[in-house]
This record gives C-alpha cells, sequence and structure tokens, in this order.
C-alpha cells in the first residue's frame, strides 16, 4: 500500500524536499556570488598566530640555572 495520498505521506515528501532543498540553495549562493563566501569566511580567523614568541635558552644556559638552582636548595 502506498502512503503518497495520506497526509503521512505527504510530510514526509515535504520534509525530504526541504532537506534537499537547503543545501542545494545554500551552494547556490555561496557559488554564485563569491563575495557572500569572503563576506561570510572573512570575518573568522582561525589560526592565529602569536607575533613573536620567545626562544628557549641554549643547554649551556639551562644546565648552568638547574646547578644554581641546585646548590641554592642544598646551601
Amino acid at each position: 500500500m502506498s502512503y503518497v495520498g495520506t497526509s503521512k505521506g505527504l510530510l514526509e515528501i515535504c520534509k525530504f524536499g526541504f532537506y534537499v532543498a537547503v543545501p542545494i540553495s545554500l551552494m547556490y549562493i555561496f557559488a554564485n556570488n563569491f563575495d557572500n563566501l569572503n563576506k561570510f569566511m572573512g570575518k573568522r580567523s582561525y589560526v592565529v598566530y602569536p607575533e613573536e614568541f620567545l626562544t628557549p635558552p641554549p643547554p649551556e644556559e639551562l644546565r648552568g640555572m638547574a646547578r644554581a638552582r641546585k646548590n641554592n636548595l642544598r646551601g
């Protein structure tokens, strides 16, 4: 038996049409007008790098700091 004639079948057809129409219409909006895509995506910065970062001290300096701390703890 077919449910196309009943209200439940009509609801399912409308839902399916909506699920198909929304992605197609969004693709049409953004694919045909690239300015819309730039306007939407340009406001978000996904990767933000710090302007300057501190470089770690060289190994010799780290060893000296460790020795100084070790001597301060003992004495």
